[in-house]
């Protein structure tokens, strides 16, 4: 399956939507969450780790959505690919647009919702503890560990 290709203006288009909560629930698909959140790591980068979780967590109840023990927001996933995408963005040339970025984006292993099992096994990160706070990978390290919530905010 080829991932699809985003427009600069789609782009920007579906950040707004996650934000002001516009965005159908059937759009917010894993390619949505990596290119949202890629715009937003390149337009308000500061201090994401500590909004992420809010804009998401709003954003499922908005949608009809619940954020507990089993569904909705889960911060070691957000927070992993968050830094990873942070890295990813710091070694883009100068000058990649954010249609170019995208593409790039979700050709890389990210792109594949699986990504997060190639450092943790499945029972720890879908785990409660996973879902409601950052736990770190049983599997390999992360190439690109997160800034962690509580740096964040000091």
């Amino acid at each position: 399956m080829t991932a699809p290709l985003y427009t600069d203006a789609e782009i920007v288009d579906l950040a707004a939507r996650l934000l002001d909560h516009s965005l159908p629930k059937a759009e917010w698909t894993h390619a949505a969450h990596m290119v949202a959140t890629l715009r937003l790591v390149r337009t308000r980068n500061e201090g994401l780790e500590r909004d992420m979780p809010r804009i998401i967590q709003t954003y499922n109840v908005a949608v009809g959505g619940v954020n507990d023990d089993h569904n909705g927001y889960h911060e070691t996933i957000t927070q992993a690919y968050l830094a990873a995408i942070r890295a990813f963005v710091a070694a883009l040339p100068a000058g990649t647009s954010d249609g170019e970025a995208a593409a790039r984006l979700l050709a890389t292993p990210m792109g594949d919702k699986a990504w997060p099992l190639g450092f943790w096994s499945r029972e720890r990160l879908f785990s409660v503890e996973a879902r409601r706070g950052w736990v770190e990978p049983d599997l390999r390290p992360l190439d690109a560990p997160p800034l962690h919530r509580a740096d964040a905010s000091a």
